[in-house]
């Protein structure tokens, strides 16, 4: 397989949306031949959900837009893209007592790699590639790109 879009798609900046976002690129995955598609769906969740809650797309009339690909068979990228925010977005381990903070550590620690980067109007652009076969510890895939290609 190579790299091709599965979905597209533009929400309102609202939390309430999330839960579709979760089901719409679970359902893309699957229907595309992807096994495995639970960390792509939490990836996508806690991407779309830190959209929502830490950027400008959370405001009335914000939007968020994802796109899901399939790069490989065992292998997808979730995009979020969010209006943009005055902060860029990293992974930190929260205290034990913390009810939030966790949501990147958790795109960390089950995406094989991720990232943030600007695109143009000043927005913001998420990325994970995750494993379909399976939610493994991106530890268990150093060296392993040659595989996933």
């Amino acid at each position: 397989m190579s790299e091709r879009t599965l979905v597209e798609l533009t929400i309102p900046g609202s939390a309430a949306w999330v839960c579709l976002v979760r089901r719409w690129v679970a359902d893309a995955l699957m229907v595309a031949g992807h096994r495995d598609v639970d960390g792509a769906r939490l990836v996508a969740s806690e991407l779309a959900g830190n959209a929502v809650l830490h950027t400008a797309s959370g405001r009335p009339g914000g939007l968020v837009r994802v796109k899901v690909f399939g790069v490989t068979d065992v292998l997808a990228r979730i995009e979020v893209i969010d209006e943009g925010a005055a902060t860029v977005p990293r992974s930190r381990r929260p205290g034990d007592d913390e009810c939030g903070g966790r949501g990147l550590w958790l795109v960390e620690q089950t995406a094989i790699r991720w990232g943030t980067r600007s695109v143009p109007r000043r927005w913001n652009l998420a990325w994970a590639e995750v494993s379909t076969l399976g939610v493994l510890p991106t530890s268990e895939f150093e060296g392993a790109e040659e595989f996933l290609r």
